[in-house]
């Protein structure tokens, strides 16, 4: 059990060199109990090598890493290859790194909504129900942390909103604190409490809405940055009578349930 008052993970100053190459300069992080950070920045900005850091894969070269004793740590990797011709079903998947029963997997995918495909072929779901597998995988160690590597990854822009969404009612329902790391920067900013924009050092940190107007968010990502900045509140904005289900297809919402999205495009 960790303790509430402290942070469940935090790096102060560390620096990264592979081959001569500076990866990471003075990156400083904090992440709570309940609390929802994201990494964003571009291709090659040491988004993963900081994760792997802070994760102990990877020994810093300066800095120090603190995680609380006892730590439970879930994971979402960035790809997962399946060999599509070894038999491979969504209950085994579940289990190659831990033994659960089938009721305690059920529940797992039960809570990510995907508890229906527990005997389907893990090489034959969409982009969107293996996520959401993945994330019940997670789920099953009874993580304190749960770090997700680009967790929309191979999901339609339709189901992208509603699996953000989900990782928040798992970080509510369990108070559990959550890394991502992310791309998607017109959803994950509405998705996340804390924004770390990195490219090597942390460019620019803070609350979503002030990170896509600072100067230096805007310089990494160009004017029109700010334009993609999209947000999905639920319960703001003009009604909202469906919702889509883990392929992304709409399917109609019952009664007294519609939400909401306040939402722009570039």
């Amino acid at each position: 059990m960790t303790d509430d008052h402290m942070p469940l993970i935090s790096a102060a100053g560390v620096e990264l060199s592979f081959g001569g190459r500076r990866i990471l300069e003075r990156v400083d992080l904090t992440l709570s109990r309940g609390e929802i950070v994201t990494l964003i920045g571009p291709n090659g900005a040491g988004k993963s090598s900081l994760v792997r850091v802070l994760l102990g894969l990877i020994r810093p070269d300066k800095g120090a890493v603190i995680r609380q004793p006892g730590l439970s740590i879930g994971y979402l990797p960035q790809k997962l290859s399946l060999d599509p011709i070894l038999p491979l079903r969504v209950a085994r998947l579940m289990t190659l790194t831990c033994k659960r029963t089938r009721a305690q997997i059920e529940a797992a995918l039960l809570e990510t909504g995907v508890a229906h495909l527990i005997d389907a072929q893990a090489q034959a779901l969409s982009g969107g129900e293996l996520q959401r597998v993945l994330l019940a995988r997670a789920l099953l160690r009874e993580p304190d942390l749960l770090v997700l590597d680009e967790p929309v990854q191979g999901v339609d822009f339709s189901g992208q909103a509603e699996l953000y969404r989900l990782i928040g009612e798992i970080r509510d329902r369990h108070q559990c604190g959550v890394l991502m790391v992310s791309h998607d920067l017109h959803l994950v900013m509405a998705a996340t409490d804390h924004v770390f924009c990195l490219n090597r050092h942390v460019c620019c940190a803070g609350a979503p809405h002030a990170v896509a107007r600072d100067p230096e968010y805007l310089r990494l990502f160009g004017p029109r940055a700010a334009a993609a900045f999209a947000v999905y509140e639920h319960g703001h904005g003009h009604g909202h009578d469906h919702a889509h289900d883990v392929s992304g297809a709409v399917v109609p919402m019952p009664d007294g349930e519609a939400h909401s999205h306040a939402h722009s495009h570039d």
